[in-house]
């Protein structure tokens, strides 16, 4: 392709709308499927506010000799729920989100666990 020939379909491109033709040429993206930061923050907020309430209860209400193994399944269980929230609001694969979030806070929970029997701490 000749110079001025480049520099013509390059006008004629961005013409219209330089940033979409530059997602398509250059980047190979569709603006349409890149994700809202809005909808993304309020999906967090959602999640957070939906996965904090089932813990909480979890180590309120059970005596305390329960408190440790009912936190642990309650808060599995809440992870499984706000990663479906999210990545439903989020409009990601349910599957995905939820196998993540779920394997990320058991090892957590684990390694908070190990850390504090490591040094010495007591529940009460």
């Amino acid at each position: 392709m000749s110079p001025q020939t480049a520099a013509r379909v390059a006008k004629e491109l961005t013409a219209h709308d330089a940033l979409a033709a530059h997602l398509d040429a250059e980047l190979n993206l569709d603006p349409e499927d890149l994700a809202n930061p809005w909808q993304a923050a309020a999906a967090s907020a959602a999640s957070f506010v939906t996965g904090a309430l089932l813990p909480l209860l979890a180590i309120l209400l059970p005596p305390a000799a329960w408190r440790v193994p009912v936190t642990f399944v309650a808060v599995l269980i809440a992870l499984r729920f706000a990663g479906a929230l999210s990545a439903r609001i989020g409009g990601s694969s349910v599957r995905r989100a939820v196998i993540r979030v779920v394997i990320g806070g058991a090892a957590g929970l684990a390694f908070t666990y190990g850390v504090g029997h490591l040094f010495g701490t007591a529940i009460s």
